[in-house]
């Protein structure tokens, strides 16, 4: 080897050298990031955490979403009943100071109650106590769907006892008076079993019976017993005032004879109390009638009105 060619492999030796100590040497912050794996674990234990984690909220005792539009309770309010002026006091009792005098009619938000006095507020500022005997209570239902007249009570499992009077046409050509009763009990709100019996004086008019070939006129006058099963459907159960539908099944006993009916009918209950009703109805009879040979179908009608008994 020349000492030419030796001059140059030294240059180049150094150059190297020069170029990996620029590669190596170059500190951390120049490069934008760690120069060994010894500085890189400690940039990254002593980082600062993302600034979208820092100002993230936290979700510990704030409200969410579904928790801020929960129903919250029904409020409790008063309403004045007292014709004339209504004394709303200071203080539970009749011995403070008058804190507004109301007219009937006036609603209030009851906050409190001691004894028969309600503690009401009058204002966003001011409250007030007013006597019991001045006012009623009721529910703020407004946020509820408005329902007219809502189901009081539920029945299912009672007895109801009714006692009755009203008119009776036999065969469409006798009216008279007719008297009865039934038991009956609540299987569930809507559904009502009955079992029923009546009495009724019949006076038919006189008329042409055929005897033997020979013609008459005869007048029928005797007493009628019928009894009755019966299933009735009210159609708004459990309220004050109830509609029903009913239908079912008997016997009516006359002249000796006994005749297998079905009857239909409607009519209505109303609850005066909670177990005291006036009870009003229609009902068809229908039973066979007439001498063997001349036997026919006829509706008898009834319409009565009595009072009931729930138990």
């Amino acid at each position: 080897m020349t000492p030419h060619e030796d001059r140059g492999s030294a240059w180049r030796r150094c150059g190297a050298a020069m170029a990996l100590w620029l590669l190596t040497g170059i500190p951390a912050w120049a490069q934008g990031e760690p120069a060994s794996g010894a500085l890189a674990s400690d940039s990254l234990a002593t980082a600062p955490a993302p600034a979208e984690s820092a100002a993230a909220p936290t979700t510990t005792g704030s409200p969410t979403a579904s928790s801020m539009t929960e129903r919250l309770p029904s409020t409790r309010r008063v309403k004045l009943d007292h014709s004339g002026q209504n004394v709303i006091r200071t203080g539970p009792g009749n011995g403070f100071a008058i804190a507004g005098v109301y007219k009937k009619g006036a609603t209030f938000v009851v906050i409190a109650k001691s004894g028969d006095w309600y503690n009401v507020r009058l204002s966003d500022s001011e409250t007030g106590w007013v006597d019991s005997s001045l006012c009623r209570e009721y529910d703020d239902l407004a946020d509820l769907e408005f329902k007219p007249n809502p189901k009081l009570f539920t029945r299912t499992g009672s007895f109801i006892l009714t006692g009755y009077t009203g008119a009776y046409a036999f065969d469409r050509k006798s009216n008279s008076l007719v008297l009865g009763g039934r038991l009956g009990y609540y299987v569930f709100d809507r559904i009502q079993a009955e079992g029923g019996v009546g009495w009724t004086r019949v006076h038919r008019p006189a008329e042409i019976v055929e005897s033997l070939f020979d013609l008459s006129l005869e007048a029928e006058d005797f007493d009628m017993l019928f009894y009755h099963l019966i299933v009735t459907y009210e159609i708004l159960p459990g309220r004050q005032m109830v509609p029903y539908l009913s239908g079912g099944v008997g016997s009516t006993l006359m002249l000796g004879r006994s005749e297998p009916s079905f009857n239909f009918g409607a009519g209505t209950t109303m609850f005066v109390s909670k177990r005291t009703a006036i009870r009003w109805e229609f009902r068809d009879y229908i039973f066979r009638t007439g001498a063997d040979d001349a036997r026919a179908s006829n509706n008898n009608i009834e319409f009565t009105i009595g009072t009931a008994m729930l138990f």
